[in-house]
C-alpha cells in the first residue's frame, strides 16, 4: 500500500520540479503547464535549462530563459540543443538575431562534425558591436536620406533608417539602433510641431486600366490545362517558403537521423529532384468547397512548381466507403481541371504497412494492447498496463489479430510515443470484420490514419505533404514513425480550413442531413458540396479564382457564401452569354408601336465587349418586365416606370411612358398601356429596365438558405444543434412560369447570362444521366412528386437560389453547362 502511494507520488513531484524549474526562467505559469503537457518538449527544455543553470548558476534572467525555451520547441536533436545551449550558457549567443542563424545553420548542416569556427562566423559568435560604431552607421544612413528627411520630415519612413542600418550592422541591438535613429532625427529635425502631428493625407491613385485576365496553357501531367495566374504566383517558388526537394532536413522540427542524409539520396534519385504532392481523401462522401480549397493548394503547388501531384484513396475504413465516392471524388478532381499523376489507394500498399508494422513490434516501438476504446479516448487516458509486454508475445498476438482470433475492439496496435497535443500511445491497427471494396476478406485489421498517412507519403516519395491545421498535433508522430522505421521521411506542412458560413461542410453531419430528409442527396442545391455546385451551374473556374482569393493561409477562413458567388458572377460574366429574362412578368402594351410588324433588336453578347457579337431579339408591340420596375406612386428615390416617370427599354433604343393602368377584381395591376418615343427623341430617362417580347417559357424554382444562422454548428448560436436550426422554407416548392427572350435556349456545353434575378442566381440544372433529353431540352430537378421529363423544346428548366444577396438583382445568372 505504502509502495504503491510513494509510487503515484513520484510524477507529481517530478511535475513539481519540472514546473518550478520552467517558471524560474521566466515563463508563466500557465505557459509552464502548457509545456509540460507536451512530454517531448518539456524534457528538451529541462534538459537545456539544467545545462544553463550548470554554467550560469540557478539565477536565470528571463532573457536568457526565452532563448532556452526557443532552442529547445525548435531544435529537436539532444546532441544538439546541448551544443546550442552551451553557446547560449556561455553568453556568445544573446539575441534572438543570434539564435536565429544558429537554428538555420544546424539545419543546413545535418551532417556531424560540426565546423564550430563556421558555425560562430554564421550567427556571429564573438561580435561586439560599439555604440560609436552603431552612430556611425546610423549618420550615413541619414546623410543618404537628408533631403528627403528634411522635406517629409516626421512622415517620412523611420523604417527605411533603421532598415539600413541594422544592414551595416548584422548583429546590433535593434533597440540600441531605434534609440539612435529616434536621437539623430530630432537633432535633424528638432521637435514635431503641428504640421507634423496632422496626418498625412492619402495620395490619389490614378485608377489602372484593368487587363484581362491572363490565362496561359500550361501542361498538367501530360494534360494541357489553365489556371489563373494569381494562383500560380501565390504557389510558386519560393512564395511559401516551403524547403526544395532533398532539403528536407532545413525545416524546422525536422528530425536529422544518421541513415537521414542516405535516405534523402536515395530519394533525389527516384523522384529527379521534382516537386511531389498527394491529394488523400477519404471515400466515405462527396467532396465539398473545403476539399476545392485542399484540391487547388496540392495540385497546384505541384503545378507551379513544375511537379506532380497524386490521387490517393485513404481507403482504411471498408465500413464508411462505398464505390460511388471514389467516382465522384476523381470526377470532381477532374471537373476543377487537374489531372492526377496517378491515381492510388492506401488499400495497395496493406502488405508493405503490415510488415513494416512488425518490423515496428521486433524494434520495441509497438505493442498489443486491449484497453477499450472508451478507455483511451480524451487527452489524458490511463497508461496502457500492456506497453511494456514482451516483443515475441505482441508478434504472436499482433498475428492473432491478423487471423481474426481477436473480436472488434478487443485487441489493437500502439506505437510508443506522446504526439504534440498530448495524446499517448495512438492505435496503428485495429480488428474490424468488414469485406473490403477492393481487398475483400484478406484483411481484418485495418490501418489507421496516424500509422497509415506518413508511410503511404514515403513510399510515393512525396516532398511536401500538405494537409490542414488540425493535423499539425499530428506532426511529431508523422516524423517519428518514418524514423523509427528509417524509411524516407517527407515533411508535413499544414494551412488552414476553408469554412463559409450559413452552411455544413462536415461530411459527417451532411450525411445526418441525407439520412434525415432535410436535404435531397449531396448534390442538393442547398449544399455547398462540389456536386451540389456544380449541379447549380458554378463554373469550376470560378471556385478555383475563389479558392485563390481566400490564399493559402495558416489560419482557418470563414469566408460568406456571396463571395463565392461573386467569383462566380465575374467567371459568368467573361463566358455565359447574356440574355434577358423576367421572374414576374407584368404585362405592358405599347399602344403607339412605331412598325407593323416585329423589330429585331441587335442586343450584344456581353454587355462589356460588343466586340464578341450580338444575337437578335423581337420587339412587338406587346412586352414583359419585372412586376418590381412598376410602381403605381412615386417614392422618392425610385428611378424605375411610374406615371409621370418614363424609363428606357434596355436595348430597344425606346423610352415608354405609363398612360393606363388596368387592375384586376381585386386591384392588382395586371396591364399597362404606354407609350414609347424614340430614345434619341425623348429626354434621357432615369433607368433603363430589360424586358422580353414572344418569349420562351421556363420553369423556375426558388430556394432559400438552408440554414437560419450564420454557424448552425456554434452551441451557443443554436444551442439545439444544427438539425434545429434548417429553415423551413429553404426547399422552395413554388413554380413560376418565366417569360425569357428566345436567346436563352441553351448551347451544347455552354451557358446564358441573365440580365437580373430573384435576389440571388438563376441556374439551369444538368440532366441527370439516367433521363434521354436532347441538348436543348433540361428535366426540371428530381421530386418525388414529380418526376424527371423532358420539356418540350422551346422550354428550359431552371430552379433560382435566393439566399445571400438582396441587391444582387443585375447578377443573377443562368447555366446550361454541366
Amino acid at each position: 500500500m505504502a509502495a504503491a502511494m510513494a509510487a503515484a507520488a513520484e510524477p507529481a513531484e517530478e511535475e513539481a520540479e519540472a514546473l518550478g524549474l520552467f517558471t524560474g526562467i521566466g515563463l508563466s505559469e500557465a505557459k509552464a503547464r502548457e509545456t509540460l503537457r507536451n512530454a517531448a518538449l518539456s524534457a528538451q527544455l529541462r534538459r537545456a535549462v539544467l545545462q544553463a543553470r550548470g554554467a550560469l548558476g540557478s539565477g536565470l534572467d528571463k532573457a536568457t530563459g526565452a532563448l532556452l525555451y526557443n532552442a529547445a520547441a525548435r531544435l529537436r536533436d539532444p546532441g544538439r540543443l546541448a551544443f546550442l545551449v552551451a553557446y547560449i550558457g556561455r553568453g556568445d549567443i544573446r539575441s534572438d538575431l543570434q539564435l536565429g542563424a544558429a537554428l538555420q545553420y544546424l539545419r543546413s548542416h545535418p551532417l556531424d562534425p560540426l565546423d564550430a569556427a563556421d558555425f560562430e562566423q554564421a550567427c556571429g559568435v564573438g561580435v561586439r558591436v560599439s555604440p560609436e560604431q552603431i552612430e556611425e552607421a546610423v549618420e550615413a544612413v541619414i546623410s543618404r536620406h537628408r533631403e528627403e528627411l528634411l522635406a517629409e520630415r516626421y512622415r517620412f519612413n523611420m523604417g527605411l533608417l533603421m532598415g539600413e542600418a541594422r544592414s551595416r550592422l548584422q548583429w546590433a541591438d535593434g533597440k540600441s539602433i531605434k534609440n539612435e535613429v529616434d536621437l539623430q532625427v530630432l537633432h535633424l529635425l528638432g521637435p514635431k510641431t503641428e504640421a507634423d502631428l496632422e496626418k498625412k493625407p492619402k495620395a490619389t491613385k490614378a485608377r489602372p486600366v484593368q487587363e484581362e485576365k491572363q490565362k496561359a496553357p500550361a501542361v498538367e501531367n501530360g494534360e494541357v490545362g489553365t489556371e489563373t495566374k494569381s494562383l500560380l504566383e501565390q504557389l510558386r517558388g519560393e512564395a511559401l517558403k516551403f524547403h526544395k526537394p532533398g532539403e528536407n532536413y532545413k525545416t524546422e522540427g525536422y528530425v536529422v537521423t544518421p541513415n537521414t542524409m542516405a535516405l534523402l539520396k536515395q530519394h533525389l534519385a527516384v523522384t529527379g529532384g521534382q516537386v511531389r504532392t498527394r491529394f488523400p481523401p477519404e471515400p466515405n462522401g462527396i467532396l465539398h468547397i473545403g476539399h476545392a480549397k485542399a484540391i487547388n493548394f496540392n495540385f497546384g503547388y505541384a503545378k507551379a512548381n513544375g511537379g506532380v501531384c497524386f490521387l490517393r484513396y485513404d481507403d482504411t475504413n471498408p465500413e464508411k466507403e462505398e464505390e460511388k465516392y471514389f467516382t465522384a471524388i476523381r470526377e470532381m478532381v477532374e471537373w476543377l481541371g487537374y489531372q492526377p499523376y496517378a491515381v492510388t489507394h492506401a488499400s495497395d500498399y496493406f502488405d508493405q504497412l503490415y510488415a513494416w508494422a512488425l518490423e515496428l513490434i521486433r524494434r520495441g516501438q509497438a505493442y498489443v494492447c486491449h484497453q477499450k476504446v472508451e478507455e483511451i479516448k480524451g487527452h489524458n487516458p490511463p497508461p496502457s498496463p500492456w506497453r511494456d509486454r514482451p516483443v515475441e508475445e505482441s508478434l504472436l498476438l499482433f498475428e492473432d489479430m491478423r487471423k481474426g482470433k481477436f473480436g472488434e475492439g478487443e485487441a489493437t496496435l500502439r506505437m510508443k510515443l506522446v504526439m504534440e497535443d498530448g495524446k499517448m500511445d495512438p492505435v496503428a491497427y485495429r480488428v474490424k470484420f468488414t469485406p473490403h471494396h477492393r481487398t475483400g476478406d484478406k484483411w481484418c485489421i485495418y490501418p489507421t490514419y496516424d500509422y497509415t498517412h506518413c508511410l503511404c507519403d514515403s513510399i510515393e516519395h512525396i516532398t511536401h505533404s500538405l494537409c490542414t491545421k488540425e493535423f499539425q498535433a499530428r506532426r511529431s508522430s508523422y516524423f517519428w514513425l518514418c524514423n523509427a522505421l528509417d524509411v524516407y521521411c517527407p515533411v508535413q506542412w499544414e494551412y488552414g480550413r476553408l469554412n463559409l458560413l450559413y452552411t455544413v461542410v462536415s461530411k459527417r453531419k451532411i450525411i445526418r442531413l441525407v439520412e434525415t430528409g432535410a436535404v435531397r442527396d449531396w448534390d442538393d442545391p442547398r449544399l455547398f458540396t462540389l456536386t451540389a455546385l456544380r449541379r447549380r451551374g458554378f463554373p469550376p473556374e470560378a471556385i478555383n479564382n475563389f479558392c485563390a482569393r481566400v490564399g493559402v493561409t495558416v489560419a482557418q477562413a470563414t469566408m460568406e457564401p456571396h463571395l463565392l458567388e461573386a467569383c462566380v458572377r465575374e467567371v459568368l460574366n467573361e463566358q455565359a452569354p447574356r440574355a434577358m429574362a423576367v421572374l414576374e412578368p407584368l404585362k405592358v402594351t405599347i399602344t403607339n408601336f412605331p412598325a407593323p410588324e416585329t423589330i429585331d433588336v441587335l442586343v450584344p453578347n456581353f454587355p462589356a465587349d460588343e466586340s464578341r457579337g450580338f444575337h437578335k431579339v423581337p420587339f412587338q408591340p406587346t412586352v414583359y418586365i419585372e412586376e418590381t420596375d412598376f410602381r403605381e406612386e412615386l417614392d422618392k428615390g425610385y428611378k424605375r416606370l411610374a406615371p409621370g416617370q418614363p424609363v428606357g427599354l434596355r436595348h430597344a433604343g425606346y423610352v415608354i411612358a405609363v398612360q393606363n393602368v388596368i387592375k384586376n377584381a381585386s386591384g392588382r395591376v395586371m396591364e399597362l398601356e404606354v407609350t414609347c418615343t424614340k430614345s434619341d427623341a425623348a429626354e434621357k430617362p432615369k433607368a433603363f429596365i430589360h424586358w422580353v417580347s414572344e418569349p420562351l417559357t421556363c420553369e423556375v424554382r426558388l430556394y432559400e438558405r438552408l440554414f437560419l444562422h450564420k454557424n448552425p454548428e456554434d452551441p451557443a448560436e443554436v444551442p439545439g444543434g444544427f438539425l434545429s436550426d434548417l429553415n423551413p422554407v429553404s426547399a422552395g416548392r413554388s413554380w413560376y412560369p418565366l417569360p425569357c427572350s428566345p436567346s436563352c435556349s441553351p448551347v451544347p456545353g455552354g451557358s446564358r447570362s441573365w440580365g437580373r434575378g430573384p435576389r440571388g442566381a438563376v441556374t439551369a440544372l444538368s440532366p441527370p444521366a439516367r433521363t434521354p433529353c436532347a441538348w436543348w431540352t433540361m428535366p426540371w430537378l428530381t421530386d418525388p412528386s414529380s418526376p424527371p421529363s423532358p420539356l418540350p423544346n422551346s422550354s428550359l428548366s431552371a430552379w433560382a437560389t435566393s439566399p445571400w444577396i438582396p441587391t444582387a438583382r443585375r447578377g443573377s445568372w443562368c447555366s446550361t453547362a454541366r
